[in-house]
């Protein structure tokens, strides 16, 4: 049985997640606020959180922010009033999974949170390790070295670069980016997986101005080469 925490502050809004969640087979904890949320995640393992992102105490982008400088990479999907292309931005580049404007349909729900954990056991799929030149990335257990330091990647960070090592020496589109590792096709903007793109050069190459491995085809998208 999956395990899922909502953290939302409206009684009502909380109640109607909790009791469809409950009756769809899920074991939901919850929590009111943005540090009685931190505090549940830190002290608890769970599959999802489902994460409001105007709270009281700290912010859902504030708690979000600390769960992954954490390591915690469960994966979480963000619930907003406003619909904004940057606050969606925001969540998706702190590490959130999925992001959802209020109001929206418990169906719409329903079929994020499985999509979202469906595509969480899908992650180990395909090689598990990356070994390029003087870094060491470890997809199973979220770790990577570079001359041999720790080196800190986000989840989603991590993910990005899992989907172009698995493709590696093949061109892979910013759609194909969106779809396989956000699940969105066209509600998010390209220039999310460009910013991405671009911090994990600054990670992954020895000269992120002259790319050696992470290369951009005009026109297309990326290809990882080896």
């Amino acid at each position: 049985m999956y395990r899922l925490l909502i953290v939302e502050d409206e009684p009502a809004m909380l109640r109607g997640l909790r009791d469809n969640l409950e009756a769809e087979g899920y074991d939901v904890d919850s929590a009111m606020d943005g540090k009685s949320g931190l505090e549940k995640v830190l002290g608890n393992t769970y599959d999802l959180i489902i994460l409001d992102v105007m709270l009281p105490q700290l912010s859902g982008f504030d708690v979000l922010k600390k769960v992954r400088e954490k390591g915690i990479g469960t994966p979480t999907i963000m619930l907003t009033a406003r619909g904004e292309e940057i606050d969606r931005v925001v969540g998706l580049e702190l590490g959130a999974d999925d992001y959802i404007t209020k109001p929206f349909s418990l169906r719409e729900l329903l079929a994020r949170v499985k999509a979202v954990l469906r595509r969480a056991e899908g992650h180990t799929v395909g090689s598990s390790k990356m070994v390029v030149e003087n870094v060491e990335v470890d997809f199973s257990t979220y770790t990577a070295v570079r001359d041999g330091e720790a080196m800190t990647l986000t989840p989603k960070e991590y993910d990005v670069l899992k989907f172009l090592w698995d493709h590696r020496n093949s061109v892979v589109s910013r759609d194909q980016l969106l779809t396989n590792v956000w699940g969105y096709n066209d509600s998010l903007s390209t220039r999310t997986v460009d910013n991405f793109i671009a911090r994990l050069r600054q990670k992954i190459e020895k000269d992120p101005s002259v790319p050696r491995h992470i290369l951009t085809v005009h026109g297309t998208g990326y290809k990882f080469v080896v």
